[in-house]
């Protein structure tokens, strides 16, 4: 193991609130889920199990692992990290459909004195449609992206800790509405998008492809800090860049294009089997 290497695990320091937290939602979610399972036994398989879980674990590796050391000193380490958090937790979390487990594993009377007339409220609920609309989750995942990638606000999150926190909020929490409507987890009432979902992630992929590729032909590094603070791998700064704008590129797309092409499928065999009833017909 590299000295540098030594020396970002030795001042890795987790978050034990944030840890805490991770495996309380864990074990609320396994509770609720073996309740409802006595009910609704295929709505919930294992792998809706596996999935959250698994989405969990992600979240813990790329904010409180020793991950969180090296995205502080390497650009390339710094884009897994908001890789994990915008394209890997958010589908996994939401293909657990983890509203009602939550909810099941929650106390009885928290659920019914707190939470129940909290959901039952009209303007929350006005307000978690609005959020959960296509052209909205798309802008928010995607201006939250953007913006955050500029060189002013990349550079001013990395110096200061407590906007770096903002920072990964907003990713976490604009990705799990831009994937809402994709996934539509249940029990949140189905739309049917048709070739309109094939457009909301071929489009989203445009715009991680635009920014990945200017910084991967960029012929110059784009944030100061990585060349105020040297990294202790002695790898080059513009290399480095190269490497994350790569990683984010290749990795960002095939997240995106993946369910694309399943969607594709699915239309298409939804159109031929509607061709063949029609001439039966």
């Amino acid at each position: 193991m590299s000295p540098a290497v030594r020396d970002i695990f030795a001042d890795w320091s987790p978050s034990w609130f944030l840890s805490a937290t991770i495996l309380v939602i864990a074990a609320t979610y396994i509770r609720g889920w073996f309740a409802i399972r006595r009910t609704r036994l295929v709505l919930f398989p294992d792998w809706r199990l596996i999935s959250f879980l698994l989405g969990l674990l992600v979240l813990w590796l790329a904010i409180d692992s020793p991950l969180d050391g090296f995205a502080d000193v390497l650009l390339s380490a710094h884009m897994v990290q908001h890789l994990l958090l915008m394209s890997v937790v958010p589908p996994l979390v939401l293909l657990g459909a983890p509203v009602v487990p939550i909810l099941r594993g929650l106390p009885r009377s928290f659920t019914r004195v707190f939470l129940g007339p909290l959901f039952r409220w009209q303007p929350l609920l006005q307000i978690g449609r609005f959020l959960t609309k296509p052209v909205v989750a798309w802008l928010a995942m995607n201006l939250s992206f953007v913006l955050w990638h500029t060189p002013r606000a990349y550079d001013f999150a990395l110096w200061n800790e407590s906007w770096h926190r903002v920072e990964h909020i907003c990713f976490l929490t604009a990705s799990l509405l831009f994937w809402w409507p994709a996934i539509q987890p249940w029990p949140a009432k189905k739309h049917d998008y048709g070739w309109g979902m094939l457009l909301y992630l071929l489009s989203a992929d445009f715009t991680n492809t635009g920014l990945s590729a200017f910084l991967a032909f960029c012929d110059r590094p784009v944030y100061s800090y990585y060349l105020v603070n040297p990294n202790p791998f002695q790898v080059n700064p513009l290399s480095d860049q190269i490497l994350g704008a790569a990683l984010m590129w290749v990795v960002g797309s095939v997240v995106f294009l993946v369910p694309a092409v399943v969607i594709t499928m699915r239309l298409l065999q939804r159109t031929g089997a509607a061709s063949a009833t029609r001439v039966r017909a």
